[in-house]
């Protein structure tokens, strides 16, 4: 594994300092990249994809582990070193490593369906690259992301919890989210100032409804707009009217006044598909 004399060895050659408009921090301990590998559970038949491998310590842990690995990088010259650095620490599995210079939340295709996603993500865009990913490759079946504790927190939150709330929801629609555990600062170069946290998912089927995901997610986002309002409430814009609103929560089995924090995905769907059967 690459350890912080390694890191920092190939952040010199390339210039790199790591950013935070990048949300960079390397990993620079062996014994956390093996955990982060184990508690994704990938098999040895897989392809994983990677989301920002930077100087590829995980790369290398997953290489280990899986078929094969595609990692989509935006910093060019991060991108450009990641082969070489499989060349040099794992030659007999650089025929198994596909780079992809790209923006994660632009990418709609890649070389081969994965089959799980194990990545240790930028916190300040995870939840939009999680969400992206498990709209455009429905292949990834499981898998484990690090991302900043507060943000793990927030995906893995169940109705009722403080914090509750779009993420969850969204989250919930495509898998089932739980927290794995915590990573100190210590392990990354530079050190951040948070703890990391490991989310868990499996990918399960969304809730049995007529309306589409869009529709779904249009209710939860207003919902949440204005979460210490009633639904009545804050489903009034999305509905046309305070009366529209109740009237489609009464037909979804929901309570006019309860608030968005305490609906599982399911109800969503439910008032969504109420909202559009009123429409038509």
């Amino acid at each position: 594994m690459l350890g912080a004399a390694d890191i920092r060895r190939l952040a010199a050659e390339l210039d790199v300092r790591p950013t935070k408009t990048l949300g960079q921090n390397f990993v620079i301990d062996g014994n956390t990249i093996r955990r982060i590998v184990a508690a994704a559970g990938v098999g040895p038949g897989e392809t994983v994809l990677e989301v920002g491998p930077g100087l590829g310590s995980l790369t290398l842990g997953l290489l280990d582990a899986a078929d094969r690995v595609v990692a989509i990088e935006i910093d060019p010259k991060l991108a450009g070193r990641l082969a070489q650095t499989v060349r040099e620490f794992r030659p007999e599995r650089a025929d198994s490593l596909d780079v992809v210079l790209a923006d994660a939340l632009k990418v709609t295709e890649l070389p081969h369906a994965p089959a799980a996603l194990v990545a240790n993500l930028p916190y300040n865009v995870a939840v939009p690259v999680v969400l992206h990913l498990f709209e455009h490759f429905p292949s990834l079946e499981h898998g484990l992301v690090m991302v900043q504790e507060e943000v793990a927190d927030r995906l893995c939150a169940g109705p009722g919890s403080k914090t509750y709330g779009i993420p969850s929801v969204k989250a919930a629609w495509y898998a089932n989210m739980r927290k794995a555990g915590v990573i100190g600062m210590n392990v990354f170069w530079p050190a951040p100032k948070i703890h990391s946290g490991l989310v868990s998912f499996r990918r399960q089927e969304p809730p049995r409804t007529t309306a589409t995901r869009e529709q779904v997610f249009a209710v939860v986002d207003a919902a949440f707009a204005q979460r210490r309002k009633t639904l009545r409430a804050a489903l009034a814009g999305w509905a046309g009217g305070a009366a529209r609103a109740e009237a489609a929560l009464v037909a979804a089995g929901v309570d006019p006044q309860a608030r968005g924090e305490r609906l599982d995905v399911a109800q969503f769907a439910r008032i969504a598909e109420a909202g559009e059967a009123a429409r038509a």
